[in-house]
């Protein structure tokens, strides 16, 4: 198990919505899927798009730049272009805290 690592508050993440926060020199896309938040790596795989920019779906996020969807409670990808995954991190929350595990 990796070190919990806290990255935002619940209230900076609303429904519906994502943020982006780094953590360990890693750049991670929290989202809040109707009070369920995900976190995976925020750089799409086929041109580095920012995904906690993209429009997200019930649980699938699109990259705003060329339009590959991702599954936000995996970081499977699951259309082209994008060639491949994106990390997944787990979250824990902690009364009003986002941690993430590293």
């Amino acid at each position: 198990m990796g070190e919990l690592t806290r990255v935002a508050s619940i209230r900076d993440v609303p429904s519906g919505q994502a943020i982006a926060v780094e953590a360990d020199g890693q750049r991670i896309a929290i989202f809040n899927a109707n009070g369920e938040f995900h976190a995976i790596g925020d750089t799409c795989t086929h041109r580095g798009g920012p995904l906690s920019q993209g429009k997200m779906e019930g649980t699938v996020v699109t990259c705003p730049w060329h339009g590959a969807r991702y599954d936000i409670r995996t970081g499977k990808v699951l259309s082209p272009p994008a060639p491949g995954d994106v990390r997944s991190y787990r979250v824990v929350v902690e009364g009003d805290e986002l941690k993430v595990e590293l």
